[in-house]
């Protein structure tokens, strides 16, 4: 059986049993790694407190085809999941073929509006209604350094320009370990170019090229000097790099065999639950030329239109993901921050309080931009546009110049 059918199948047969449960939930997410999974027992375990029961519907490999393929088959047969893990704008996509349910007595009652950064509701709402319930925030513009490996090269201090991290990377070269640790999927080339591509050009033009869609922006020589600089990177990864998943990349760093990974801080959790500690065991950097911004990703549960019925867990599991327990629970194992401001960050760690008072900081001074390799800065089309050419360009299949070329006659045909 053709695995897209295998899929359809699996999605609906779980739905039908869930269906029949009044007082459950049934969740599509791709939190499948050990430090994913052992953040998402937190809800379940919330909500089995409270009586909920959790039908689980895990599909491997992010927000892809495999997720997007197991939710529109159960949506085209009349019978879609409780909530589904969103990025971005494939949350607005759903809330546009009025998929999706409405969250607005919960959000009043416990005031949102204020609670929530105004560029994480941006994905949240739709024409003014509430629709998916923020469970976090992360940020991809981190670099998670192998302490052991800088105490060997007598590094102590995260470096202040790119030029200074790559003379360290020269440094780890030397000492004979891998400078990078690389996971060789589209989707990781988009997550370690935004903040290459933001770092060189900083936050206008990041704007101006991913979210205004400037044709002169895109194919420029500041998109060539960014490609460029990503591509010393790809002078220093092994020859294994190809398909690799996250999570193996990030134990390479986790194991001592390389120094660095540029990776969200989803990251981080793959290293607490190897029981590592931050600044003892490892290093969190912001990848240079980027301190004063957080590039930001929201893992969102969208709550599909579920019915009258079946409504009251759906809005008791949103009720629960933005109070301050879970956000705290959660994010401290999972490795990003909560999405409601003022929480305390007692219970975290140094990177997380560090995150944290990173994202209180960008959200106040206009620096909180949106990560166009995971769908917060346009429609899916429009970044798989880019991330194409970003990982032909990475691969060695276009030049930089053709790749920024590229990039702004594709993206222009999806944008239409």
């Amino acid at each position: 059986m053709p695995k897209k059918t295998l899929i359809a199948v699996l999605a609906c047969g779980i739905g039908t049993q869930a269906a029949a449960q009044d007082n459950a939930v049934e969740v599509l997410h791709w939190w499948t790694s050990g430090g994913e999974g052992a953040a998402l027992s937190v809800l379940k375990d919330a909500l089995d407190e409270e009586g909920i029961a959790w039908n689980d519907m895990p599909v491997a490999g992010g927000a892809g085809t495999n997720a997007m393929t197991a939710v529109r088959s159960r949506v085209t047969a009349g019978n879609p999941p409780t909530a589904v893990q969103l990025l971005g704008y494939d949350i607005t996509d759903w809330a546009e073929q009025d998929a999706l349910g409405n969250l607005n007595a919960v959000a009043e009652a416990e005031d949102w509006e204020t609670r929530i950064p105004e560029a994480i509701q941006e994905f949240s709402r739709y024409e003014g209604d509430w629709v998916a319930a923020p469970v976090n925030v992360h940020s991809t513009n981190w670099v998670w350094v192998s302490r052991p490996i800088m105490d060997e090269i007598g590094v102590t201090e995260a470096p202040a320009s790119w030029d200074e991290f790559m003379q360290i990377a020269e440094r780890v070269e030397e000492a004979g370990y891998m400078p990078f640790g690389y996971g060789g999927q589209p989707w990781q080339d988009a997550v370690v170019f935004d903040s290459i591509a933001l770092g060189v050009g900083g936050q206008e033009w990041y704007q101006s090229a991913f979210v205004d869609l400037n044709p002169e922006a895109i194919d420029s020589d500041t998109m060539v000097a960014a490609l460029e600089r990503m591509g010393e990177i790809r002078a220093m990864v092994d020859e294994n790099f190809s398909g690799r998943d996250w999570n193996l990349a990030t134990a390479m760093v986790i194991n001592n065999e390389a120094a660095f990974n540029i990776m969200g801080d989803w990251a981080k959790g793959e290293f607490l639950n190897a029981g590592l500690t931050p600044n003892e065991d490892f290093y969190c950097w912001r990848v240079p030329g980027t301190a004063e911004h957080v590039v930001f990703i929201s893992d969102q549960f969208a709550m599909f239109d579920v019915g009258e019925e079946r409504a009251p867990p759906q809005e008791r599991m949103a009720s629960l993901i933005l109070s301050e327990e879970f956000q705290v629970a959660f994010n401290t194992v999972k490795g990003s921050v909560p999405s409601v401001m003022g929480i305390s960050d007692a219970e975290f760690d140094a990177c997380g309080q560090q995150g944290m008072a990173d994202l209180a900081a960008a959200n106040a001074n206009g620096t909180l931009v949106g990560s166009q390799g995971l769908s917060h800065t346009n429609r899916a089309a429009v970044k798989n546009a880019f991330n194409d050419a970003i990982s032909a360009y990475f691969n060695g299949d276009l030049s930089a110049e053709d790749a920024a070329a590229e990039m702004a006659e594709t993206v222009a045909f999806a944008s239409r």
